[in-house]
């Protein structure tokens, strides 16, 4: 047996691990590992072990009361021995680290647990990894020919799921860890970033060689199909403002995305100022998605979903206000009459929510998250969502059309209103059977928010003066 020190800081982002570099007569010299050693004797157990090595190594005093158990890895090397590392986490100790054996160490620093530096022993690099992937215990079982110094084609590290950990949500079945890995090479790190609603399954990744990711498992072939070809085809055109599609496999409706900075503009609130220069740019973000290909023609009864609003109003009408279902059906009325919009490329759920901001990127980047929804449309269908935003702030509306770079047209403006109204009742019913409360709520508001400005030649003048 022996036991590995993780001596963790937290500078950053990304923790650092304390790493010395191996010399002399001793096996392994050369490499990178963690401080580390062998028990003296069966009258030693494992902490007192590593307080003595840690004290012999690097200089430090550590309380074994600030001892943590993080993995234990059943290691066998290249020539066929085996043998058991118990590795432990501090966060407390007393000293400074310092090369205290010069004799077998030359070297000694900090490094990041997503850029652990190379050559590093294998053994080690197999319980860093399993460390960060949030492992109890683990298997690393070379073959005869494997190097002892880490080699990513021969990763033989196999994670032991733990008896305490969820059943799902951590991290996806095995299929979708496989097709994963095959995209961009072993995974240390499942996070789950799924939105907070029903059949929402994203993780965010991070790989043994550093980089990291998402990976994403759609509700339905619909959503995967759209998700997949729009990230194929137009999206490309957006560049840094929307993520690149690494992998997808339709059969799991699994796709594998880079990721792009920033965090959702969703409930952030900023200076009235910035707001109206962020939704200029909001415009112009989509502008460039209506424009990434040109329009065409809206096909034959492409017009709104009228026939199934008396389903959607059915399933809504416990949450409709007084008067709400029959103003729903005259907009529905008025829809027959209006001529039919050219269709462009749309995003499908262009809302604050799936718009990233990176305030510390130079000029603080945007990007557009979340294709799943996207296909062909009137270019309104972008402005259904988004323009709950700008409900009373003619200030936000007409900074977001002076980045988009026009007016809308009458028919445009008419549209919107229908299609935000039946975009509201349809969303309650989806919202009470995906368990989004959001959705349900926004369903509720849009409506009496409609009818209050339904005189008014646009919605968004609604409480102007």
């Amino acid at each position: 047996m022996d036991v590995h020190l993780i001596l963790r800081r937290e500078t950053g982002e990304v923790p650092e691990v304390l790493l010395s570099r191996r010399a002399g007569q001793v096996y392994a010299a050369g490499l990178w590992h963690l401080p580390s050693g062998h028990l003296d004797g069966p009258h030693e157990d494992v902490v007192t072990a590593l307080v003595r090595e840690a004290r012999e190594e690097t200089g430090v005093d550590i309380d074994p009361a600030d001892v943590r158990a993080a993995v234990t890895l059943h290691h066998r090397g290249p020539g066929g021995s085996s043998r058991t590392g118990f590795f432990f986490e501090v966060r407390r100790w007393t000293g400074e680290p310092r090369i205290a054996e010069p004799d077998v160490c030359n070297a000694m620093g900090w490094a990041g647990l997503d850029a652990l530096p190379a050559p590093m022993v294998a053994y080690c690099r197999a319980g860093l990894d399993a460390y960060a992937a949030g492992a109890r215990l683990a298997v690393h079982f070379q073959q005869p020919g494997d190097t002892i110094a880490y080699d990513p084609s021969a990763d033989r590290l196999r994670l032991v799921p733990d008896v305490a950990a969820p059943a799902s949500g951590s991290r996806p079945d095995a299929r979708v860890v496989e097709f994963t890995e095959r995209a961009i090479g072993r995974i240390t790190q499942w996070t789950d970033s799924s939105w907070a609603r029903e059949n929402s399954r994203v993780w965010r990744v991070r790989g043994a060689e550093g980089g990291a990711w998402y990976v994403k498992v759609h509700q339905n072939d619909r959503f995967h199909g759209r998700e997949v070809n729009a990230l194929r085809t137009w999206a490309p055109g957006l560049g840094a403002a929307a993520p690149r599609l690494l992998a997808a496999d339709a059969a799991l409706r699994a796709v594998v995305v880079s990721t792009v900075p920033g965090r959702p503009l969703h409930g952030v609130s900023f200076p009235p100022e910035q707001e109206c220069e962020l939704f200029h740019r909001i415009g112009a973000l989509a502008r460039r998605i209506h424009e990434s290909s040109p329009p065409r023609p809206a096909p034959v009864g492409s017009g709104p979903a009228v026939t199934k609003v008396e389903r959607h109003l059915a399933a809504a009408r416990p949450h409709l206000g007084p008067g709400d279902a029959e103003f729903v059906r005259e907009l529905v009325r008025q829809a027959e009459d209006l001529p039919p919009p050219e269709w462009v490329e749309t995003h499908g759920d262009f809302q604050l929510r799936n718009i990233l901001y990176a305030p510390e990127d130079p000029g603080g980047s945007l990007a557009v998250i979340d294709f799943e929804r996207s296909e062909p449309g009137p270019a309104v269908r972008d402005l259904v969502r988004l323009s709950d935003a700008w409900a009373g702030r003619p200030d936000v509306h007409r900074a977001f059309l002076a980045g988009y770079g026009r007016p809308l047209t009458d028919a445009e403006e008419a549209r919107l209103i229908i299609d935000m109204a039946l975009d509201a009742v349809s969303g309650i019913g989806f919202g009470i059977v995906h368990g989004d409360p959001e959705l349900v709520e926004r369903g509720r508001r849009t409506p009496a928010r409609l009818r209050a400005g339904h005189r008014s030649p646009h919605p968004s003048t609604e409480g102007a003066p």
